[in-house]
């Protein structure tokens, strides 16, 4: 298994790994958790579009910093920025100086992390492997969302969110342990031509950012409402989610290293229009939105080599990862801000929640159309 040789992936996936106990574990409650401690639809609407829009206006801000120092450090420095960011969760109560701070302290901490993993991933993988090793990654991560869930929700119950919302934190931090033997990635002081080469990649995130917000956060207060506002069934919903998902993308991941990438194009797009179906139909009925936030992660578990792909093979062939990277997180701060936007209104205006997912469905045509010409013409597919 040769996409199993290189250790630099194998660290960074390491860390996914770890991370993921507390993205499973505390972020999967981080929009409803805004819901329970007092905010409205639309006002949690708005406070996720403030922190995209933060991350947004800060993230050129790295670009020296990553110029000076390399990626390692400040990937590093933004994995333990990430824990703070419960810390300022566990103090949110309603509007308030609380939410100010979350929504400052997760800006921040997303600006240094993001851009500098889906960087550092891009600039170590290798192209003949990376839909293999895309999919490892989200396999694991899918694994590990199965137990997670259920230790979250347990402990906002039985503990409350200080204590539960600290030790997510912790072991936020200590996932940046498998990096510090990772090698660093240097950044040129000068490299002209990035954005031009960002283009599609660009798109496809704005596309994706504009798909997320309504697939994920839109959906998760729709469940979480079907629940009965319930923490510790929407902790249950969860980990029967990631059950479902843990083994689809390592199939598809294979599949796109094989060269049938505008085919797998077309399997992801066909689930995801079932898996959107569902979920609008399905709300107000607890036991049906179980049944569809299930197919979920088997959704993101294919879309992931087959969206992941192209993104981090441009980032590398590029001349400079980081630099096309902060364009493509801006995409998707666009897309997924103007999302949020759209969809607090219409909370706002009382439209249902149920009709607004399907506002995802656009998005899905659009960048399912440009997968399909970006395989093409890199001849990873076969005839269509």
């Amino acid at each position: 298994m040769a996409f199993f040789g290189n250790d630099a992936v194998n660290r960074v996936n390491l860390h996914t790994t770890v991370q993921a106990i507390a993205q499973a574990g505390g972020g999967v409650f981080f929009v409803v958790f805004l819901i329970k401690a007092g905010l409205s639809v639309p006002q949690a609407l708005l406070a996720i579009a403030a922190i995209q829009l933060g991350r947004f206006i800060l993230r050129p801000a790295i670009l020296p910093l990553a110029k000076r120092w390399g990626l390692k450090p400040l990937l590093i420095v933004g994995t333990v920025g990430m824990a703070l960011q419960y810390q300022a969760l566990a103090q949110v109560h309603g509007v308030g100086w609380g939410l100010l701070a979350l929504c400052v302290t997760a800006a921040v901490a997303d600006v240094l992390y993001w851009p500098t993993y889906h960087a550092f991933f891009a600039a170590i993988g290798d192209a003949e492997h990376r839909g293999h090793q895309v999919s490892i990654r989200d396999a694991m991560v899918s694994v590990i969302g199965i137990v997670a869930p259920l230790l979250g929700a347990w402990g906002l119950v039985a503990l409350g969110p200080g204590p539960m919302f600290g030790a997510v934190g912790v072991v936020q931090a200590l996932s940046a342990l498998p990096l510090l033997g990772a090698p660093n990635v240097p950044v040129k002081a000068q490299v002209p031509g990035v954005l031009g080469t960002a283009r599609l990649a660009v798109t496809l995130c704005a596309v994706d950012g504009w798909f997320d917000i309504w697939f994920l956060f839109v959906w998760q207060i729709a469940l979480f409402q079907s629940l009965g506002q319930s923490l510790s069934a929407f902790g249950g919903a969860m980990a029967l989610a990631a059950l479902a998902g843990s083994v689809a993308g390592l199939l598809l991941g294979r599949h796109v290293d094989a060269g049938h990438g505008r085919r797998a194009v077309m399997i992801v797009a066909a689930v995801a229009t079932i898996v959107v179906g569902l979920k609008a139909a399905s709300l107000g009925v607890p036991w049906a939105a179980v049944a569809a936030n299930a197919l979920g992660p088997i959704f993101y578990s294919l879309r992931g080599p087959v969206s992941g792909t192209p993104i981090y093979n441009l980032s590398q062939a590029s001349a400079c990862p980081i630099r096309f990277t902060i364009a493509t997180e801006a995409g998707w701060d666009v897309g997924s801000a103007a999302a949020c936007l759209a969809s607090a209104g219409l909370a706002w205006a009382g439209v249902s929640l149920s009709l607004s997912i399907l506002l995802a469905l656009p998005a899905l045509g659009l960048s399912a159309w440009l997968l399909r010409r970006y395989y093409a013409r890199a001849g990873l597919a076969l005839p269509a």
